[in-house]
């Protein structure tokens, strides 16, 4: 379920990526992808975000059982860096949910993500929707590693997802597919982050590596 890496026009910015399974038509092993990223716990009901950061108020995200995103060691003792890793995992969140949905105009995903990458995100978004796929199965994320700018306005997030156990599902036929046999479950993600006037951590790019990670 990676993504692929999309460039935008911005100054500083590179646009976000988008989901590799069989059905989106990702490139293989040795192919750049993105992905996003979901819900802090392990709970198979649909329930809101676990965590509430300060500042303005999140929109309110939920998945449901039949798709179990999880969070490991998703924690910091630094409490910029938890703020980082919080939007972060709301951004994953809001893309997932938009795909089950059927919702490319998200407005949880434009909340997570800089001016520049909406519009990519909205192509990942519809890569899917636009087949009528939706996404099930589970979707561990983990190791996670940030770095906070001395400026304190940027911010950058590699993690892992393994995505032995995530599928799609056809919304008509309800045929269900994964990856193609002999594909690295293991996708490393490398994301970049900017701070908003709100406080909002928002996503500015992503890249993604498949095979560049394990358990």
């Amino acid at each position: 379920m990676a993504r692929r890496a999309l460039k935008t026009t911005a100054a500083t910015l590179t646009a976000t990526a988008a989901l590799l399974l069989t059905a989106c038509g990702g490139g293989g092993d040795d192919s750049s992808d993105d992905i996003k990223g979901a819900d802090a716990g392990s709970s198979p009901s649909a329930s809101p975000s676990a965590s509430t950061p300060s500042g303005p108020k999140r929109p309110e995200i939920t998945l449901p059982s039949s798709f179990q995103l999880t969070f490991e060691n998703w924690t910091s003792s630094n409490p910029v860096e938890q703020a980082v890793l919080n939007d972060a995992k709301e951004e994953i969140r809001a893309g997932y949910a938009a795909i089950i949905e059927n919702a490319p105009d998200s407005e949880a995903v434009a909340f997570y993500d800089t001016e520049g990458v909406r519009g990519q995100t909205k192509q990942w978004i519809k890569s899917y929707t636009d087949k009528n796929l939706s996404v099930i199965g589970k979707l561990p994320v983990f190791s996670p590693k940030v770095k906070v700018a001395k400026t304190g306005k940027g911010a950058s997030l590699s993690y892992c997802t393994d995505e032995s156990e995530a599928k799609t599902k056809n919304r008509k036929t309800s045929k269900v597919e994964g990856n193609p046999a002999g594909t690295n479950p293991y996708v490393l993600y490398s994301v970049s982050l900017a701070k908003n006037e709100q406080g909002v951590w928002q996503n500015a790019s992503v890249h993604s590596e498949r095979g560049a990670c394990s358990r």
